[in-house]
């Protein structure tokens, strides 16, 4: 059995020392020998950790200890080895560039669907109210090249800077129906919730990301494996590394 924990997290929350925070948070993960990345920047905190599982368990518990990361809900899957060859911790201008400064989740997230709802969408063709389903996939075009929702759409982005040019350049396509933005883990798609909202479209996100829903749904309208930025590559359905990876 696999016995490596890895976990994906973050949030947006305002953190008015970023600088000084990041000496702390690289003394306890590297006193708890895990290692990966944490972004931290003055909109919140983004995190993608692997070690054993109750040392994982433990950093975590101890970031939400903090009031300011009370709300940090992470993403668990395993694997045989560490996938990560050290420990990083940033500081960023932003913890997911968009280049938007007016866009700030720290201070009201856009509404979200969870993997259930969207699902009982998705197989019925139609939202609760009648109105078309748009699936808008906010993550690179190499990673969207690994898999996707069924349908969904898929703008050729080359990084996330591009996503509001690109939905101005497809408002047409959205106008009218329901928009639920979706990216691996939620951190992009809540961004792009947000703009799509202020430019006046009825925009969600997909609460938890791709993870959330393999954990909630598997494979139902996805076609492929998951990106991981990671040395896993890829992940199947049931989160675990794909064949050969």
């Amino acid at each position: 059995m696999a016995s490596v924990l890895n976990v994906s997290a973050y949030l947006f929350t305002r953190i008015d020392d970023p600088a000084s925070l990041r000496a702390v948070l690289r003394a306890r993960a590297a006193e708890a020998g895990l290692r990966g990345t944490i972004l931290l920047a003055e909109e919140g905190v983004n995190l993608f950790l692997a070690g054993g599982a109750d040392e994982v368990r433990g950093f975590v518990d101890d970031l939400r200890a903090d009031a300011r990361f009370a709300a940090l809900q992470t993403k668990e899957s395993w694997s045989d080895a560490v996938p990560f060859g050290k420990l990083l911790v940033k500081v960023k201008r932003e913890i997911i560039r968009m280049d938007r400064p007016e866009v700030r989740p720290q201070d009201g997230r856009a509404p979200a669907v969870t993997p259930d709802t969207l699902r009982r969408w998705l197989d019925a063709g139609v939202d609760d109210a009648g109105r078309e389903i748009v699936l808008v996939d906010t993550r690179n075009a190499f990673e969207v090249d690994y898999g996707t929702f069924a349908g969904a759409m898929d703008w050729r982005i080359e990084r996330f800077t591009q996503f509001p040019d690109a939905a101005a350049s497809h408002r047409e396509e959205l106008e009218g129906k329901t928009v639920v933005s979706f990216c691996t883990g939620g951190i992009r798609c809540e961004k792009a919730a947000l703009y799509l909202r202020d430019e006046g479209l009825e925009a969600y996100q997909l609460e938890g990301g791709i993870l959330g829903w393999f954990a909630a749904q598997g494979a139902a309208h996805w076609d492929g494996d998951l990106f991981v930025f990671d040395e896993r590559e890829a992940l199947d359905a049931g989160l675990a590394a794909r064949a050969g990876a």
